[in-house]
């Protein structure tokens, strides 16, 4: 990787990509809470009839249950995930003096949680309930908590490797890696029943957005720095 000083931070992406990102995540987003918001009625039928086929997989194959639970609660938890970025903070600090970037990460997860935990007790859904739960959670249901947070420290680990020229094995390795755990996780949770379908595709685009405009910020942010 190529070292950044102080004063030459590395350059992220273009300002236009990164607005049009935001707006084509933004968008989808909005509409998706809107209907989980007012419980729009076949999309609570299909939630229904994912999680209902989901826990029936997930009540016969034991295996693959207790390998899911495993994945969700040590490898892909929330708690990893931040470990993970706090990492990333402490790479950023020791090895390239980048102190504005690493507290750019971390207000970011930071930031990420505290609108995660609004809108779950803003919408207040209620996660499914079975006779014969495979595993439990807690908090309100929407956005997914592990779906956002993993997309939150994954996308921001990639866009360190863009700014610091990471070479192609590693970047393919950490694409590869971050596309697993962040598609992984979401699987898990709704195979695991603690989870509708549409938690998860909440806490992906939320965790995407969130992503896209730490990276804006940050730009802009560069930008004032250099004029």
């Amino acid at each position: 990787m190529h070292p950044a000083s102080v004063a030459s931070p590395p350059r992220p992406p273009g300002s236009r990509t990164v607005v049009r990102t935001a707006g084509a995540l933004a968008l989808p987003f909005v509409l998706l809470l809107l209907l989980v918001a007012a419980s729009w009625q076949p999309l609570m039928s299909l939630d229904g009839d994912v999680a209902r086929t989901t826990h029936g997989w997930a009540v016969d194959e034991r295996g693959v249950t207790h390998v899911f639970r495993i994945l969700t609660d040590w490898v892909w938890d929330p708690v990893t995930m931040r470990l993970v970025a706090a990492a990333a903070v402490v790479w950023l600090v020791w090895r390239h003096a980048a102190r504005m970037l690493a507290l750019w990460v971390a207000v970011t997860c930071a930031l990420g949680t505290l609108v995660q935990q609004g809108l779950k007790a803003a919408i207040d859904r209620q996660r499914p309930v079975w006779p014969d739960p495979v595993d439990s959670a807690h908090y309100a249901a929407f956005p997914s908590g592990h779906a956002m947070t993993a997309t939150v420290v994954c996308g921001l680990v990639l866009w360190l490797l863009h700014l610091y020229g990471a070479g192609r094995v590693v970047w393919r390795t950490a694409v590869t890696v971050s596309v697993v755990s962040v598609v992984g996780v979401g699987v898990t949770r709704i195979w695991l029943g603690v989870h509708w379908a549409t938690d998860v595709l909440g806490g992906w685009l939320l965790g995407a957005l969130t992503v896209a405009v730490a990276v804006w910020s940050y730009e802009k942010w560069l930008g004032a720095r250099r004029s």
